[in-house]
């Protein structure tokens, strides 16, 4: 029988996937399930979404080091496969099934014998942590005494399995963090790709090769945060590039690329807009024309044109509507002049120079 004390620390447990400092809640959800638990040590894993990998985000007793390695090698056991296709986690102690297919049970076989046994275990309990029907992670609990993980612990670890699997994700919660919007596609893009976020579709821009090059250059500022208007064949789209400073250790070496659908504001025209984003970086209207191949005179009517579309009675007050609105279409070359050092405030990194 549940006691009132597991109950309430899994009722922690849940009120965890709140929290925004989530290495801190994963450590604290383990601490939680050694009160609720027998337990000698635990490992709270996250598969990276990149490469595939086990990393520990959480742990007692073990190591990042030994956790990760112990978990490379289990990955390629049955016995993983078990815990895998089980929504109850199987334990050492009621692994009988485990025979059923004509199976070994994993008390007889060789990862315990040369790996959980040495090292002090004899009995654990093992889940598969899943978020939005994606497979995202492990949580293993192991004990010195025998026979301590029975049918009630099972239980138990599952009611807690799919905050653990929130907690484990290092996608679950990046569109929250960065406020985005509820109609935004986004994804997490890193030096070893792109993956996507729950519930999110994949940024199109990522497809462009231009893009890419400024997501470099993004990374190679300053700045927390730059946005933008791109288009993808026929189609513009609004971007945000956010450098991720909170979350998993996993995403915050990640840029968040987002975008929704939108037309050019205010009437503008492509070249219009490239013209707006020249004049913001302080260009004069013959370094524009030269930039674009175009004649100066042409550049004066473009200006003309953007100034009459968009209300504003000046150059400097089109500019300033352009840095402020993130009515853009920066090169490469250009990041650096509108990133933004406070992404809260919304002041450009060069502004703080």
């Amino acid at each position: 029988m549940v006691t009132h004390q597991q109950l309430a620390a899994a009722t922690r447990i849940g009120m965890l996937t709140r929290e925004r400092d989530t290495a801190s809640a994963c450590a604290q959800a383990l601490r939680e399930l050694a009160e609720a638990l027998p337990l000698d040590a635990a490992t709270l894993l996250t598969i990276d979404p990149l490469t595939g990998t086990h990393v520990q985000v959480a742990g007692i007793g073990y190591t990042a080091v030994a956790s990760e390695a112990l978990a490379a090698e289990f990955v390629a056991t049955q016995w993983y496969a078990n815990v895998v296709r089980q929504s109850l986690p199987p334990s050492i102690t009621e692994d009988a099934e485990d025979t059923a297919d004509g199976g070994q049970r994993f008390r007889n076989g060789w990862f315990y014998a040369e790996r959980v046994r040495p090292a002090g275990f004899r009995d654990a309990l093992s889940g598969a942590l899943r978020h939005h029907g994606r497979l995202v992670g492990l949580i293993t609990l192991s004990v010195e005494g025998p026979d301590r993980y029975d049918s009630e612990a099972r239980h138990l670890l599952a009611s807690v399995l799919p905050a653990l699997g929130t907690l484990a994700d290092p996608t679950a919660r990046v569109g929250e963090l960065y406020d985005l919007p509820a109609e935004a596609d986004a994804s997490l893009v890193t030096a070893e790709g792109a993956v996507g976020l729950p519930g999110r579709g994949h940024a199109q821009v990522l497809e462009d090769a231009e893009f890419a090059s400024l997501v470099g250059a993004f990374l190679g500022s300053d700045g927390l945060r730059l946005r933008f208007l791109w288009p993808v064949g026929r189609r513009w789209y609004r971007v945000v590039l956010h450098r991720c400073t909170t979350g998993s250790p996993r995403t915050r070496r990640a840029v968040l690329v987002s975008e929704t659908p939108t037309e050019l504001p205010y009437g503008l025209s492509p070249r219009e807009l490239e013209v707006l984003t020249r004049a913001a970086r302080g260009q004069t209207n013959q370094a524009i024309a030269q930039a674009l191949f175009l004649s100066p005179r042409t550049v004066h009517s473009h200006v003309e044109h953007l100034l009459r579309k968009t209300g504003c009675a000046s150059r400097a007050e089109a500019t300033a509507l352009c840095v402020r609105d993130g009515v853009l279409r920066p090169t490469p070359d250009d990041v650096e002049h509108f990133v933004e050092a406070d992404a809260f405030t919304g002041r450009s990194a060069r502004s703080r120079r």
